[in-house]
């Protein structure tokens, strides 16, 4: 096996860097008053109550006058640190099975108030909007987010890490709202069998935000340079002698469903009756399991067109994987490539895309002092070519220093072959949020083994990665590099690309601007990757592009222009379309594209992209359109058009995707999502229609239709193909 010299130089630079950071953040954090004056963790008294509230939203109950008092905010964007255009008072208390928050948000424009989302789960970024961040183990790694707005509408996360939330994530609370002349009311009542929590200490990491939308206004009760996360929080003091009951939560469910194949005339139904049992064996270690699982009620992929040769990254969206997934994540993500576990390896046929029945799982995770623990095992469905012989994954990480943890991982099966599969990986995270006065350093080292029956040549893989970002004015700049043996083969995993070694590097700079009535900020980057393989150390793929500029107004609105260069090396002919091939060779190609994205603040949301230069031996030309109409919470209508036109000497071709999305909210219970999608690709439109019935958190009923046509065009001549009608309900019963 070759390896170039400079590459080899800079893995150890960077191996050499992390044991002096290390040293560095063990020596530095304790002397806060000299490296860290910028930076005062806040703190608050938090004292228990025997009083009940009414969550309706209005702040009359007697609770809320021997709660704590929270008002010491500050602006986070637009000016850091600066003085909030509107009062905030928020209150804080808890009993012995709840912790609540209320909170009367001034507004001395009640009626500019912006409160579009009525739909339960949907992001409310763009609505003025309230969070409560809790780090119940006071770690300053991970915690819980909920967030409202003056709808009620529950949109919650957790932080998978100080700088990644994963919102499929979906918890059980209360909340109500209200708008009056003041301004807006909130009351939040969060169970502590909704989370996992230490037991063992009164001091949980605590946080506050407002957001004010129609100013694009954040406020916070802490920050620091900006972020506002688990490792930037304040702290509450005095919880003690928390409940969790039995720590028993029993959901069943049953799906009815009738499925019709209109090409052949035949129909097929089914009822399926299953079950998910979670049970808190302490506090902080959480045992799930699930029988005969059905997905038929979550959400449908976005259509993605693909013109590289390697296959595409889809998210998570099933809510059996996503509990406790940032337990299971593994190094520092950003480069899918050389990912151990990927939940949709489960489930899932990885040719046909077609769920796969899952006839039981069990899962346990948790936390124990500083240790986190997980562990996953799946038995899917017998099919042809595929044994039902058990799935699992182990995960264990350990936190060190003050921000950074070190871990372990384990996977064993293939869910799509009969071949016999392992994988052990390490992995290290290096976190110093206060590195300086202005900047956060992460550092991220892994390396994994793999072991599949008939592969073996170089089945390694290992990562470094250093990260020097801010979110102030400044600059900020990544260094990585991956190693991905020929024979590494992640079976619970993701790798699109084996056999290479990756380097990137990227260098950016924000500037705020100062009393400008339009624009917030100035933002450019520069970005190189290189892609070589192993075998001959020939270049596979290399990128350099750059951001020119990125001009970011108050209200949330870009206008960007970006030029690139890229180069490829094909070693095999690459068909890219059917019946057009690009031979094998080297390629040189440069493009330059510009976009206007219209801030989602707005009651109508224009967004316009073009792209045009060179494609290989030939030209591209790619336009992109959306419009987006919202003209009160109840209706919302997105339209986006993606056409992509390629001329290559041995031929031409385009592409073209397009996405309609509507929503329709009769009340915060009752809402009816609809997604079609086209794609000349597949030649092939797609409708998931979902009338969704959420009578309180823990609590669903879904309509699902799914209707796939073969179409000639853009929803011409279309011909059924097959569909679907499910009828589910779920109730958790929580003990």
């Amino acid at each position: 096996m070759k390896c170039s010299k400079k590459h080899l130089l800079f893995v150890l630079v960077l191996l050499g860097l992390l044991p002096a950071l290390v040293y560095g953040q063990s020596s530095t954090t304790n002397s806060a008053a000299d490296s860290q004056a910028s930076f005062i963790r806040k703190s608050a008294d938090i004292r228990r109550t025997t009083l009940t509230p009414v969550i309706d939203g209005v702040l009359d109950d007697e609770i809320w006058q021997q709660a704590t008092v929270i008002t010491d905010f500050h602006q986070v964007n637009p000016v850091d640190h600066g003085t909030p255009s509107q009062e905030s008072i928020f209150y804080v208390t808890y009993d012995d099975n709840y912790f609540y928050v209320a909170a009367r948000l001034f507004d001395t424009e009640p009626d500019e108030i912006i409160a579009r989302t009525m739909i339960q789960g949907q992001s409310v970024r763009f609505d003025d909007n309230v969070h409560v961040i809790l780090d119940t183990f006071n770690n300053s790694r991970t915690a819980f987010r909920f967030v409202t707005n003056p709808n009620a509408i529950r949109d919650d996360a957790v932080f998978e890490s100080p700088t990644s939330s994963n919102f499929d994530w979906t918890g059980i609370w209360l909340v109500d709202s209200q708008t009056d002349d003041l301004g807006w009311t909130t009351e939040i009542a969060i169970p502590f069998t909704t989370m996992n929590f230490d037991p063992n200490t009164n001091i949980w990491g605590f946080n506050l935000e407002r957001e004010i939308a129609r100013t694009n206004e954040r406020l916070a009760w802490s920050s620091f340079n900006r972020a506002i996360d688990p490792s930037t929080g304040g702290q509450i003091v005095g919880m003690s002698g928390l409940q969790q009951g039995l720590g028993l939560d029993i959901v069943p469910s049953v799906t009815v469903a009738n499925a019709e194949d209109h090409v052949n005339s035949t129909t097929d139904s089914r009822f399926d009756p299953s079950l998910d049992v979670f049970y808190k064996f302490t506090p902080n270690l959480t045992g799930a399991l699930t029988l005969n699982t059905d997905f038929s009620a979550t959400e449908v992929d976005d259509r993605q067109v693909n013109l590289t040769r390697f296959s595409l990254f889809f998210p998570e969206k099933r809510d059996f994987f996503l509990q406790d997934s940032e337990i299971f994540s593994f190094g520092g993500g950003g480069n899918n490539n050389g990912t151990p576990f990927y939940s949709r390896r489960i489930g899932l046929d990885a040719r046909s895309g077609q769920p796969v029945d899952i006839d039981v799982g069990g899962k346990l995770a948790g936390r124990v002092g500083d240790l986190s623990v997980g562990a996953l095992l799946v038995q899917q469905e017998e099919r042809i070519g595929v044994e039902d012989a058990p799935l699992f994954v182990g995960r264990m990480t350990q936190n060190i220093l003050e921000e950074s943890r070190i871990g372990v991982i384990f996977t064993q099966g293939d869910p799509n072959s009969l071949n016999d599969n392992t994988l052990a990986g390490v992995d290290f995270r290096y976190r110093n949020t206060r590195f300086a006065s202005s900047h956060t350093l992460t550092g991220d080292l892994w390396y994994q083994q793999s072991d599949t029956y008939g592969l073996n040549g170089d089945d390694k893989a290992y990562s470094a990665n250093l990260d020097l970002a801010t979110e102030n004015t400044g600059f900020s700049g990544t260094l990585g590099y991956n190693y991905i043996g020929e024979d590494y083969n992640p079976a619970l995993g993701f790798a699109n690309r084996r056999g290479i070694e990756q380097f990137s590097s990227e260098l950016q700079g924000r500037y705020f601007v100062s009393d400008n009535p339009l624009l917030r900020y100035y933002f450019g980057r520069i970005r190189y990757n290189h892609t070589r393989r192993i075998d001959n150390g020939d270049m596979q793929s290399e990128e350099l592009s750059s951001r020119l500029f990125s001009l970011n107004s108050h209200q949330a609105d870009r206008l960007y222009l970006d030029v690139q260069r890229e180069r490829e090396g094909l070693v095999a002919d690459f068909e890219i379309s059917p019946g057009i091939v690009i031979p094998a060779g080297k390629y040189s190609f440069k493009s330059a594209e510009f976009g206007l994205e219209s801030s989602e603040f707005r009651t109508f949301i224009p967004n316009i992209s073009y792209k045009q230069g060179e494609f290989y031996n030939g030209d591209q030309r790619e336009i992109g359109l959306g419009l987006g109409w919202q003209p009160d919470p109840r209706f919302s209508a997105n339209f986006s058009y993606r056409y992509t036109d390629v001329e290559l000497p041995q031929g031409q071709f385009a592409t073209r995707l397009v996405r309609l999305n509507t929503t329709f909210a009769f009340n915060s219970s009752w809402s009816w999502i609809n997604l079609m999608q086209y794609d000349n690709l597949s030649s092939s439109v797609g409708l998931n229609s979902r009338l969704n019935w959420n009578p309180q958190a823990g609590e669903n009923f879904y309509l699902v239709v799914n209707y796939n046509f073969d179409s000639d065009g853009v929803f011409n001549g279309m011909n059924a193909r097959d569909s679907e009608l499910v009828l589910k309900y779920s109730k958790n019963f929580r003990f």
